[in-house]
């Protein structure tokens, strides 16, 4: 099977679904450009011109725009080039899109696509401070009526954005930006990937960690560490937030009994608070150790020196996972923060 970019992976979804369907066509700041969102609307704009529309510094009114044309039947991929940018079309999401099939009863339902790139330095760092690089999907998994997508591999993020085209209702497609350049195996054919389904990667019988987005690359590294060091991890790329595979999570946790959550968002009130919530619930005595590991409760600081303090990486996964198997010596091994989290860990994603 050939090997593509995660980019590349989400170029082809989008001309793939765009032939296949002529309601489809994208919307959003910067589509219309030479870069075109970071490569993935070039191809979408060479061979449908009239179908890729630049749209003016207006989110609110173009996510108007774009659920307007979503009730009249048409299948629109509203485009951020950061996801921090959709604050300012709140009022459209969560008062409209979100809750347009249950205002109508069902007899409206827009098939409604946001696309919204996550630019935050894990693993990195380039300086985007706070009011650019914020992780929003909490915000938008809080909000009924929307489904939200966080893909990790590039044959994931075709899967899912071309099942998010197929769908009715309002889909927020979360991309982060250290994965564009990722590599991986991609069928060339359209083909999707359930929403709502989580992906085990590596199975394990000591503790389960529970990751999404980008924070997969560095969990990945981390139960490698940890297998050479006596912790049997089960790695579960979550991929989809809302809704969330409980079923897969629950399994995996009756079995290892710890639950480690790693989210590319805050730790407060963030996606691994909610699924060590939902699974204490399910599971009480069951689940003898739970911990989550997010960013600090802070905003997000300008200027690499301080960013590889503020996020966290493999380091802090491995103390973690050793704290609660109780292997001591890993634990004075892990170091914190991103000084063993070079970006090269995101290079390749499978």
């Amino acid at each position: 099977m050939r090997s593509i970019t995660y980019a590349q992976a989400i170029s082809e979804a989008l001309v793939q679904a765009m032939r296949r369907d002529r309601r489809v066509f994208i919307m959003g700041q910067g589509v219309d450009t030479p870069s075109g969102v970071f490569g993935t609307t070039i191809a979408a704009r060479r061979l449908f011109p009239q179908r890729v529309i630049g749209t003016p510094i207006a989110e609110n009114a173009m996510t108007g725009a774009a659920l307007g044309a979503a009730i009249c039947g048409l299948r629109p991929v509203l485009t951020h080039q950061r996801v921090d940018f959709m604050l300012m079309a709140m009022d459209k999401m969560v008062n409209h899109a979100a809750k347009w099939s249950f205002m109508t009863a069902g007899k409206s339902r827009p098939a409604l696509v946001v696309r919204a790139i996550i630019g935050h330095a894990v693993g990195g760092g380039w300086g985007q401070a706070s009011q650019h690089a914020q992780s929003l999907e909490a915000l938008f998994a809080h909000i009924p009526g929307l489904r939200v997508v966080m893909p990790f591999t590039p044959r994931d993020a075709k899967g899912m954005l071309m099942t998010a085209l197929a769908s009715e209702g309002t889909t927020v497609f979360l991309e982060h930006r250290l994965l564009h350049d990722t590599t991986g195996n991609v069928p060339e054919a359209p083909f999707e990937t359930p929403i709502g389904k989580a992906a085990v990667r590596r199975k394990g019988r000591d503790i389960t960690i529970v990751a999404t987005s980008a924070m997969n690359a560095a969990v990945r590294t981390a139960v490698h560490i940890c297998a050479r060091n006596g912790i049997d991890a089960e790695w579960i790329d979550i991929r989809s937030v809302k809704p969330w595979d409980r079923t897969t999570v629950v399994s995996s946790v009756q079995k290892t009994h710890r639950l480690l959550t790693v989210d590319t968002g805050h730790s407060a009130f963030g996606i691994g608070a909610e699924i060590l919530a939902a699974i204490s619930e399910h599971l009480g005595g069951k689940l003898k150790k739970a911990r989550r590991i997010g960013l600090p409760d802070l905003p997000i600081p300008a200027g690499p020196a301080i960013e590889r303090q503020y996020y966290l990486g493999i380091g802090d996964i491995i103390y973690a996972a050793a704290a609660m198997c109780g292997v001591r010596r890993l634990m004075h091994e892990a170091p914190h923060g991103q000084d063993n989290c070079p970006q090269v860990e995101y290079r390749s994603a499978f």
